[in-house]
């Protein structure tokens, strides 16, 4: 699988459902996704927290649509060393979520699966 070079953001993030609606009431989200069930939005966590689980986001490098098993060769080692995740995909890269309390873990298991993890900002 192909090895990656994957940002460890610097933000946190929450989940939220939202089986009722169609949209957010707020403009503060980073991603929406719209399903049967209801609405699941994707924001930062304030830095103050309160809000809920707090999840640690690794962003990689664009690469498209057409390379396939770059989402996988993140998600096995991780599903692998028992770590939850959720994902959120762009057009050109995707954003791995795991719990706050596994990412050093999941840093560990990414680095040993041959990736190469930096700590740095992206802004959503």
């Amino acid at each position: 699988m192909s090895a990656q070079k994957l940002r460890l953001l610097d933000s946190f993030f929450t989940l939220a459902h939202e089986p009722h609606s169609a949209f957010p009431d707020d403009d503060e989200w980073v991603a929406l996704v719209r399903a049967p069930e209801g609405l699941t939005v994707l924001r930062e966590a304030s830095p103050f927290g309160g809000d809920g689980d707090r999840w640690a986001g690794f962003y990689g490098d664009a690469h498209g649509l057409g390379k396939p098993g770059m989402l996988a060769a993140i998600v096995a080692p991780l599903a692998d060393a028992g770590i939850a995740v959720f994902v959120a995909s762009t057009f050109h890269a995707d954003l791995v979520l795991v719990p706050e309390d596994s990412v050093e873990a999941a840093t560990d298991v990414l680095t040993d699966a041959g990736h190469t993890v930096t700590r740095g900002r992206a802004s959503f």
